[in-house]
């Protein structure tokens, strides 16, 4: 592997000057032993260790991601988003998964802190729990006061700069659009109890509901996940369609009734929300509300990159797409 100091030596210069024209100094270096440092450079096909600048100088061009579970689609399009932004800006990005523990989130913020990111992002539901969104503020407090930058995806509840997706008005849409095929009777694969996303999607599908004068929906807890989805199907009774809060619980459903042998849209409806780009190969297409969920990660790392005095929060609502996963009642 070529170092820096092959570079330097080739050119003849000191190890310093190498860095400082290679490594992005902001100390000047003069036309001619720039020249000669480039010439080695590039007869020796060295290559900068950005990793090894970052340490050097903290994290002044990194990006902190955190998101709940980057192997659920939903949060990978986000971070997809982000990332393109970044990449765009020549900045780096660091992603950390909480797996949907609000105390490793706070630990990832304390931690990006101290490493000195230019901007964090934080992508995902907050908790109904004031006192951990009390401590996750003021976590977020502590890096602000230090100059650094902090956008959202999800509910405005940290004094941050938010993009806010439109769960309980998507939900109420999609209810609606169902009631219109004929539906009557319906099961709401739930998600956490105590999950933000969740419950404001429950309420919005279950306040059309009530408006319209249909009977209360069946409401099943379980994990915001697809084996979620499956082991919440399994208690489903007496409903001609089923809301999963989210599509990869929807995707769980639909595996739980075809090995029930319950045929999907034949005998139950079922439809989830988010719009993840792996239904596209889903047998039958799962209707939907649909996000724009890399233009919302794309959108809340421009917010925070683009420092502004007043917090600015960005709703964006969601659109319903009925798919072959659902049609009337026979």
């Amino acid at each position: 592997m070529v170092t820096l100091e092959d570079v330097a030596q080739q050119a003849g210069v000191s190890l310093a000057t190498a860095s400082r024209v290679l490594n992005g100094s902001t100390r000047q270096v003069g036309a001619s032993l720039r020249a000669k440092v480039e010439l080695a450079a590039a007869q020796l096909g060295y290559r900068t260790n950005v990793a090894a600048q970052t340490l050097a100088r903290g994290a002044s061009n990194v990006i902190g991601l955190v998101v709940h579970d980057l192997t659920d689609p939903y949060f990978a399009a986000l971070a997809d988003g982000a990332m393109r932004v970044a990449d765009s800006q020549g900045l780096v990005v660091m992603v950390g998964t909480t797996h949907r523990d609000p105390e490793r989130e706070i630990s990832y913020v304390s931690a990006l802190n101290a490493q000195r990111v230019c901007a964090v992002l934080l992508a995902g539901s907050r908790i109904a729990d004031p006192h951990v969104t009390r401590r996750l503020r003021e976590e977020l407090d502590r890096y602000r006061e230090t100059g650094g930058r902090v956008a959202c995806v999800g509910q405005d509840l940290l004094g941050a700069d938010t993009v806010v997706p439109g769960n309980r008005e998507g939900a109420a849409a999609l209810a609606r659009a169902l009631a219109g095929l004929g539906h009557r009777r319906f099961a709401v694969l739930a998600g956490p109890a105590g999950l933000i996303t969740a419950r404001d999607r429950v309420a919005g599908f279950a306040g059309v509901l009530a408006e319209l004068g249909l009977p209360v929906p069946q409401i099943v807890h379980g994990s915001f996940d697809r084996d979620g989805g499956y082991a919440a199907a399994a208690e489903v009774s007496g409903a001609t369609c089923v809301f999963a809060v989210n599509d990869v619980m929807a995707v769980g459903a639909l595996a739980a009734f075809r090995d029930r042998g319950i045929r999907v849209p034949d005998d139950i409806s079922v439809a989830g929300f988010d719009d993840i780009v792996t239904l596209r190969d889903l047998v039958p297409a799962l209707s939907t509300v649909r996000l724009p969920l890399t233009d919302m990660g794309a959108r809340a790392l421009e917010l925070a990159l683009d420092a502004a005095e007043e917090v600015r929060v960005e709703p964006v609502a969601g659109e319903v797409v009925l798919r072959e996963s659902t049609r009337g009642p026979a």
